[in-house]
């Protein structure tokens, strides 16, 4: 699920489960809405990403390609190893910035 959010100057996607093909139908719809905001800046919380392949990566690139023609910058919050990895070697961490310093919710243990 892909949730948007805006504020003055940032548009927010909160993106849980996984960020892969079966998800594919609804990127171009979000990236359509995401570009018409027009914000400066895009913030990609991804604590709740369960798994991303590469169709997740060219839809996240796409965000950041569109951001960055615009003069707009595109930060990664909650990203973790892996899918630091699958953007590695799609050549793109350098249209993002990662936010380092974001702690993601702990999930409470079951009672």
């Amino acid at each position: 699920m892909i949730e948007i959010a805006t504020s003055a100057a940032t548009a927010s996607l909160v993106i849980t489960g996984d960020l892969d093909l079966a998800e594919r139908e609804q990127f171009p719809e979000i990236a359509a809405r995401v570009t018409g905001l027009r914000r400066q800046l895009l913030v990609i919380d991804m604590c709740g990403v369960t798994f991303m392949d590469s169709t997740g990566a060219a839809f996240l690139i796409s965000l950041a390609d569109s951001a960055r023609r615009r003069g707009g910058a595109t930060v990664l919050r909650g990203i973790d190893e892996r899918e630091l990895f699958v953007l590695e070697v799609c050549g793109a961490l350098d249209l993002f910035r990662i936010d380092e310093e974001h702690a993601c919710p702990v999930e409470r243990a079951p009672a």
